[in-house]
């Protein structure tokens, strides 16, 4: 029996490749109204572009109709305040792989939005687990009430770059995670065409933790001279 995602209207923060990525097959495949969100007004207008490029591709490709094309786009808005979200059913946030920047991106969230509003990131190494604690209310405990209902809908939801090609995404976790928030993420994710596979909050959750130690032996015989240190997926 598949489970409802629920999700009516989606919030996302950041306009960059992924962030415009994710709006994009949720609005053109789960059909879902999207506001997005950016601090950079330049951000906004390059992801902009990048939607109309996007659907005119699939328009010239016999992918999408002219009209779902325009609904498609119809479905976008872009907000100047993350209030804005306190209609969202599902939050994505999709900025710099930074844990301050996130925690402080998710307490607000978490001050702003109902508790019934999932908080999903889609970091590619940072733990949910870090990031979720985050939302928990000022002078309250992970085992208050309050503590409990802001951290269990905090869940990982790592899309792959390209974001309008690469089918899979990860579900992570965090320890507060609840089960239903589960649930509504990955059938959300699978709405938008993907394929869903759990990891663990570990650093660098699957994808990362596979590749690595592929990188770090090409480059014990020379082949990469500079190799990253961290492989950053998002």
């Amino acid at each position: 029996m598949s489970i409802a995602h629920g999700v009516r209207k989606l919030g996302v923060i950041g306009a960059g490749q992924m962030g415009l990525g994710i709006a994009f097959v949720s609005a053109v495949h789960a059909k879902v109204p999207v506001l997005l969100h950016d601090r950079s007004a330049a951000q906004v207008k390059s992801g902009l572009s990048l939607m109309d490029k996007l659907l005119a591709k699939d328009v010239a490709k016999g992918k999408l109709s002219q009209e779902a094309a325009k609904e498609a786009r119809d479905r976008l808005t872009v907000v100047d305040e993350l209030k804005s979200f306190r209609d969202a059913d599902m939050v994505v946030e999709a900025v710099s792989e930074n844990l301050a920047l996130k925690q402080g991106i998710f307490r607000s969230l978490s001050a702003e939005l109902s508790p019934k509003t999932i908080l999903a990131s889609n970091t590619s190494s940072i733990s949910i687990t870090k990031i979720a604690a985050s939302t928990i209310p000022e002078g309250k405990t992970a085992s208050d009430p309050e503590g409990q209902a802001s951290t269990s809908r905090v869940v990982g939801l790592h899309f792959f770059n390209p974001v309008p090609v690469m089918k899979l995404v990860e579900l992570i976790a965090a320890v507060q995670t609840s089960p239903e928030t589960l649930d509504r993420a990955r059938a959300f994710a699978t709405a938008c065409g993907k394929e869903v596979t759990s990891s663990q909050d570990v650093p660098g959750f699957v994808a990362n933790a596979l590749l690595m130690p592929f990188i770090n032996e090409v480059r014990s015989f020379g082949f990469i001279a500079h190799a990253p240190d961290t492989l950053m997926l998002a």
